[in-house]
């Protein structure tokens, strides 16, 4: 195989990285140090091309953006859960947000026109200190669609 190197450096993730900033409401923006082990975790809902059957084959449909929701594990311990509730009940919509994760290969990702949809307080247990705050926004992708040259 053309390019295989059997010691290739795998790199590192560095989990205090991980951060969430909510540009509109500073006091939301949450660090590492504010999360429970498993931090942040962003996902991407639908596909980046919708492919149109047509009598003979397809038509390709880039999208233009995508659905994205981010769950932050809040620390139910600290103030900051608090603060996601309150906003919860005054205004759940956030705008924009910035996720960082823990590799500076990937990311950051900016969504965009965000809300707080749901709020999980967790296990009253003693034992797991997650609140689970979703976000959710627009991601965008495919931006060649806005160029002037057709492809």
């Amino acid at each position: 195989m053309a390019g295989f190197t059997p010691l290739a450096n795998q790199g590192m993730l560095n989990r205090v990285l991980t951060n969430v900033i909510v540009t509109n409401y500073p006091q939301l923006s949450v660090t590492a140090p504010f999360m429970s082990k498993s931090l942040a975790v962003l996902t991407f809902e639908g596909t980046a091309v919708d492919q149109i059957g047509t009598a003979t084959g397809l038509v390709n449909s880039p999208v233009p953006y995508i659905m994205a929701q981010v769950v932050v594990n809040l620390l139910r311990s600290q103030p900051i859960a608090a603060a996601y509730f309150a906003q919860w009940q005054a205004k759940a919509v956030l705008g924009p947000i910035v996720v960082y994760p823990d590799s500076t290969v990937l990311g950051p990702f900016s969504l965009v026109n965000c809300s707080l949809t749901e709020i999980d307080p967790g296990a009253f247990d003693g034992q797991d200190p997650s609140c689970k705050a979703t976000i959710k926004g627009i991601y965008y992708l495919n931006a060649a669609l806005w160029s002037t040259t057709v492809a």
